[in-house]
């Protein structure tokens, strides 16, 4: 257990070398650094995990050093383990050094390389802060964290001005988030006198009474960070665009681990959400909302890893929907099985990119099953855990949550209606996926070009896609509270038939749709209406336009109105005398010795002329 703390050193370690070194180290020795930095954070993860489970402890904590000491707020740098951040080491660590692994041959033809490395290895020491630390200020230095390296890896290729939008967009957007986060620690502070997490729920505990309207506020603060970095309603709009970086970016940050943070954040502070009935069921509106939303955008995309953004966006949804109805548990379990089908997906869709020249319009695909077997097996396997396909690591989560959401107060059939809508829409965009971009009239010549460092990762992420549902649930377990599963009765078994037939109708409708066997339904599709419907979803449901007309307009009008700022116009005012002065005076000096001499007796007479008392 000692070893704890060697975890997020391994890859701060690794950054060093590569941000020291800039750039003069070779291509594979920067893969050795960038990625055997995190395999090791993995090693010791698992080193650690087994102790941590043999010895039957429930909690660890290592105290490191106190990073301040001002008018009696002193909080440490300990980190902490259970077997909540258990999980979520292991995801960070474990997926992440897959993505690594692969990244050092997906990548390895770009420039930078040293600087794609740097970062992630970077971003990865930031995730690990965030999920051990054991004192909400050490949680936001993570947080921070994260939110730097997101915006420094989707800007990754700046030599195009849109990746650049993009990466400001993420920052922007994340730091509205953070602001209420900022605001909700420090009322939670001036309430409770602490940001040690464990006294905090103690004292909230003990201070509280259930429905207090302090609890509230800060629980809904809480939140708000929480949908700005998990990308939830209505802070959602940065993550489609964030699309622009790296395909191992994606995958890392944008689906296995950034975007859970939120997930995380809300599941660790638990007890504010059960003292507050409210923002609890603020948590599982926001969570059904987003995935209702995100599951339509993404059926009417074109770009593949657009397709795969609106369905992180829906699947985080199930997540925040699980924390809302009291799941607990099924909630991190299925942040931690979508980590598994979610990061082969990305990978695999980089996998195809590349093979394409870089081509990620889906249309522009096709025929790839019989050339690109591997990515074709793979995304088949990712598609059916999404899809929540029965015995995938997708179903045993997802059912989970979906068979809890039922039993939640009075809106549980509603939770649950909507859910398993989503559900059959998942199901639905990815019988489209798997159809357009593997199967009919190859439109683009494909060169596979990856190797083992890229298939590797592919084969180990596509058995935990499919077996990873069978282990992992007990983790959370001892310290999560669970809202329970009435395991009898013909309630509970016809949920559960009802919940597993849901993806499989999908997977039927959508292969006789997308296939042509249901072609007399091509005239509704092709009608005005339609048309406009999937314009309407593919912008992701118009909020980038919202924003823009409400939010991004009025503020640019305003900046342009106030530019010209009364107190510059003060100063400007100076220097327009101070000018005037000068080019007056200046009309003297002619070079001419006795206009000079003329001017010192003129001045000599005035000064005697004062002294005298004549003036």
């Amino acid at each position: 257990m000692n070893l704890l703390w060697l975890i997020p050193v391994a890859p701060l370690t690794g950054f060093m070398i590569l941000f020291l070194s800039q750039g003069r180290l070779n291509k594979p020795v920067v893969a050795v650094v960038g990625a055997g930095s995190v395999c090791l954070a993995a090693l010791l993860t698992f080193v650690v995990g087994l102790e941590f489970t043999q010895n039957h402890q429930v909690e660890y904590s290592q105290l490191l050093w106190t990073w301040i000491d001002v008018g009696g707020f002193s909080p440490a740098i300990t980190l902490y383990l259970d077997g909540l951040s258990l999980v979520m080491i292991g995801v960070i660590t474990g997926v992440g050094a897959l993505i690594h692994i692969y990244a050092a041959g997906y990548m390895f033809d770009e420039a930078d390389y040293s600087r794609f490395f740097a970062y992630m290895n970077l971003f990865v020491f930031a995730m690990l802060v965030l999920v051990l630390g054991d004192n909400l200020l050490v949680l936001y230095l993570g947080w921070e964290g994260v939110g730097l390296c997101s915006y420094l890896l989707i800007g990754f290729f700046h030599d195009k001005p849109e990746n650049g939008y993009a990466a400001r967009k993420a920052f922007v957007v994340t730091r509205i988030g953070d602001t209420a986060m900022a605001l909700g620690m420090f009322l939670l502070f001036r309430e409770l006198g602490t940001l040690e997490i464990q006294s905090l729920l103690q004292n909230a505990n003990e201070s509280w009474a259930g429905g207090s309207p302090v609890c509230t506020v800060a629980a809904l603060l809480i939140l708000g960070g929480a949908v700005g970095k998990s990308a939830q309603l209505p802070l959602q709009t940065w993550l489609p665009d964030a699309m622009a970086g790296p395909t191992p970016v994606s995958a890392l940050i944008h689906a296995a681990t950034m975007v859970t943070a939120g997930v995380y954040l809300i599941a660790r502070l638990h007890d504010l959400y059960l003292l507050s009935d409210f923002a609890q069921f603020m948590v599982a509106v926001v969570g059904v909302t987003s995935l209702f939303i995100a599951s339509f955008a993404a059926l009417c995309q074109s770009d593949l890893k657009r397709i795969l953004a609106y369905s992180t966006m829906s699947q985080i949804g199930y997540m925040f929907l699980a924390l809302g109805v009291g799941a607990w548990s099924a909630a991190i379990f299925h942040l931690m099985t979508h980590a598994f089908f979610k990061a082969l997906l990305f990978l695999t869709a980089g996998t195809i990119i590349k093979a394409l020249h870089h081509e990620q319009n889906i249309f522009k695909m096709g025929g790839l099953y019989k050339t690109m077997p591997l990515a074709f097996a793979c995304m088949l396997i990712g598609s059916a855990a999404l899809s929540a396909l029965p015995l995938t690591s997708g179903w045993f989560s997802k059912d989970l949550i979906l068979l809890q959401s039922w039993d939640y107060a009075h809106q549980g059939p509603l939770f649950w209606s909507i859910a398993a809508a989503a559900a059959f829409l998942t199901s639905l965009y990815s019988v489209r996926m798997i159809l357009i971009v593997f199967f009919g009239e190859a439109k683009t010549e494909a060169y596979d070009k990856s190797g083992m460092a890229m298939n590797m990762p592919l084969v180990v992420l596509a058995t935990l896609a499919l077996a990873g549902g069978m282990f992992g649930f007990s983790a959370v377990a001892p310290v999560l509270p669970d809202g329970g599963i009435d395991g009898g009765g013909d309630h509970y078994n016809t949920l559960f038939w009802v919940t597993t037939a849901v993806p499989l109708i999908g997977i039927s409708f959508g292969y006789l749709l997308y296939s042509g066997k249901l072609s007399g339904l091509d005239r509704l599709f092709e009608s005005e209406l339609s048309v406009s419907l999937k314009r309407f979803f593919a912008s992701g449901w118009g909020f980038d336009a919202l924003y823009k007309l409400v939010l991004v307009s009025p503020f640019k009008k305003l900046s342009k109105l106030l530019k010209p700022e009364l107190i510059d116009t003060f100063y400007n005012g100076i220097v327009i005398v101070t000018r005037g002065f000068h080019r007056y005076l200046s009309i003297g000096e002619n070079g001419s010795l006795r206009w000079y001499a003329k001017n010192m007796a003129a001045g000599l007479i005035l000064v005697l002329l004062f002294v005298v008392g004549v003036l």
